[in-house]
């Protein structure tokens, strides 16, 4: 019988968003497969996450294209991103933790590309005078991240309603922690 990938990387997915130190045996578990079977596909947790990683990229990057960032303001544009980004949110923050994927020289290029799309999102706000200029594009694309994770590990603990995450990383990003009068 042979072993759908897809199905054990999304299974993977599933349990290491909620529970980030899960073992192989319950990865395998989590898939329905046995432990020798995740082994062949993947030969330990770090080629697993390195798969992880590739995946939760290619889903960024279709969010990415199907937000359609040229269309509309730079803050509609980015309301679209986030509302795109929110189904990859708990992967992106099991990620967000794995140090190794940003180490040394085997760091996936699909980062950088991803960064550069979002960035150039919040520098067209900055040159249309949407978005502040006192903070670097890269920043921004920086606070995107961390809010898109601490969103979803806040959902994953029951600490925020899911109906909330979107209004909460799009009004803390734009508006800021400020009181407006």
């Amino acid at each position: 019988m042979a072993v759908d990938r897809d199905h054990v990387l999304r299974s993977a997915a599933a349990l290491l968003t909620r529970k980030s130190t899960a073992t192989m045996d319950e990865v395998a578990r989590a898939a329905g497969i046995s432990r020798a079977t995740l082994h062949r596909q993947f030969a330990g947790r770090d080629a697993l996450v390195r798969a992880l990683e590739a995946l939760c990229i290619e889903e960024c990057e279709a969010a990415l294209d199907a937000t359609r960032l040229g269309e509309g303001t730079a803050q509609e544009a980015l309301r679209r991103l986030v509302k795109e980004l929110e189904r990859v949110a708990g992967l992106l923050a099991f990620l967000y933790t794995e140090n190794q994927l940003f180490e040394g020289e085997g760091q996936n290029e699909g980062w950088a590309r991803l960064d550069a799309r979002m960035a150039a999102l919040f520098r067209r706000g900055q040159e249309g005078g949407e978005f502040r200029i006192d903070l670097s594009p890269a920043w921004l694309t920086e606070a995107l991240y961390g809010l898109m994770a601490s969103g979803a590990w806040a959902v994953t603990e029951g600490r925020v309603a899911a109906k909330d995450f979107h209004y909460m990383i799009v009004e803390l990003l734009l508006g800021g922690a400020l009181r407006r009068e």
